[in-house]
């Protein structure tokens, strides 16, 4: 695999840009093998391939807002270098990766409200494993309630805001939020887009959730044993059909004594090294990391007040454009739930339960959401049809009415939805996009061909 500092093909005549945009703690280096799957496919003569540096390492801790104003700022800086050179970019396609999809649809926002979107034309949006609805933790127990009352404060300004604990601008509401909302200069510009599609790993993403990359209210992947899933034709074991995850069970011979005693063996071998680990390493891991975290959120919010003054803040005022198209009376304003609070299960009750893929969202109707049952209204009209497996239905998780906003709003815009069943590397938020160049991410090359395949236009 060719790496990106390494090669420097000729790309004078390409006339599409690509924005490729890494994720939290990441740098240009996480997508070489997105790069070299677009040059392998492509040749460089067509596709400029543009991989932002302002937020790499720790300044992704700065926020979606700051690292989207930095991400446009170093776009229209290569728009401009390239158009001084006489080079004429004409479409423009932005893929992300984890907190980079974020990065990505705040930035397709500003590009849109500064008149980017009409003078190029939008081709494709695309994100991998990355979470549109945040990832706070449907409660269980202790564990989740730590996870997110701790989880946000690690991380300065970007954590609140994945784990929807900020207050953007004067909204009253989570960034996450504005971002999905359908009057909004973010939502306006996604819909722009030819292609829109997500790839959400379903299970050993560490990262982030099946239910926040693959925008669904349900996880119908929860119990894989009992799961005959449906993988898409030439893309075996790997790729989920987007429309019909789940077929009807297949015939199973009756479990033997000897093979449960061999399964119950294997899960005690793992389970032995493995809590080891969790005695021995974890808290002197943990107590590492939380002194970087307290040092690392000092220096971002250093770098956050930097931001808006002195030359810094005369160069990045300009993106300060209003995000919200629509009076703002017309949008929920729900005040943001106290993670110390909440005592919600993991699923709603058990009658509450639907379609694996949505297709009908009638049990959210909250009264005093307006944005949710615009979604919804829009939704109808909007999204692509799908097929689902009626048959297959699963308890709602239990997570926060903007969380359910958030999905109703972005399955409105019309997104293709594709889960990905990685299964030969226990860190599949790393091998989605094979991150680095081992063999136990072999099965990420096949989601990018798939990719490239069928999300991909020229």
């Amino acid at each position: 695999m060719e790496s990106t500092s390494e090669t420097m093909p000729d790309t004078s005549k390409a006339d599409h840009l690509c924005v490729l945009v890494h994720g939290l703690w990441g740098n240009p280096s996480h997508l070489d093998y997105i790069v070299y799957a677009l040059r392998e496919r492509y040749g460089s003569e067509d596709l400029y391939i543009l991989c932002p540096k302002a937020n790499s390492g720790n300044y992704t801790y700065d926020g979606i807002e700051l690292g989207g104003e930095r991400l446009v700022h170093e776009v229209e800086e290569t728009l401009g270098s390239l158009a001084e050179k006489g080079q004429k970019i004409t479409k423009i396609s932005v893929i992300g990766y984890s907190l980079g999809g974020l990065l990505a649809r705040y930035a397709i926002g500003l590009l849109n409200a500064r008149g980017w979107l009409d003078k190029l034309e939008p081709m494709n949006f695309t994100t991998f494993a990355t979470p549109h609805v945040g990832v706070r933790a449907p409660l269980k127990g202790y564990k989740d309630k730590i996870f997110n009352v701790l989880g946000p404060r690690t991380i300065s300004a970007s954590g609140r805001q994945i784990w929807l604990l900020d207050s953007f601008r004067d909204t009253g509401r989570p960034l996450l939020s504005v971002l999905a909302d359908p009057g909004s200069i973010f939502i306006t510009g996604l819909k722009k887009f030819r292609t829109r599609s997500v790839y959400a790993n379903i299970v050993n993403d560490r990262t982030v959730p099946f239910y926040a990359s693959g925008l669904s209210k349900v996880d119908p992947f929860q119990s894989l044993e009992d799961v005959n899933i449906n993988y898409v034709k030439g893309y075996e074991d790997v790729i989920i059909d987007p429309d019909l995850h789940v077929l009807p069970p297949a015939e199973r011979k009756p479990e033997t004594i000897a093979s449960r005693f061999w399964k119950k063996l294997k899960s005690v071998t793992i389970w032995i090294p493995l809590s080891l680990v969790l005695v021995v390493l974890v808290p002197l891991a943990s107590t590492i990391f939380l002194v970087n975290a307290g040092i690392q959120t000092i220096r971002s919010s250093k770098r956050i007040r930097m931001h808006e003054v002195g030359e810094n803040g005369e160069r990045f005022r300009r993106y300060r454009v209003p995000v919200l198209i629509r009076d703002a009376q017309h949008v929920v304003e729900q005040a943001i739930e106290n993670v110390n609070a909440i005592q919600d299960p993991a699923y709603l009750s058990n009658s509450d339960t639907e379609v694996s893929d949505g297709a009908s969202e009638k049990s959210f109707k909250p009264s005093v959401s307006k944005f949710a049952q615009n979604a919804d209204a829009e939704s109808a009209s909007a999204r692509r049809s799908s097929t689902t497996n009626a048959s297959t239905r699963s308890p709602k998780l239990a997570l926060t009415h903007e969380q359910f906003g958030i999905i109703d709003s972005l399955k409105a815009v019309g997104i293709r939805k594709y889960p990905v069943h990685i299964q030969k590397h226990r860190h599949s938020h790393a091998a989605i996009i094979v991150r680095t160049d081992k063999d136990g991410f072999r099965e990420g090359k096949i989601v990018m061909q798939h990719w490239l395949d069928n999300e991909f236009a020229l």
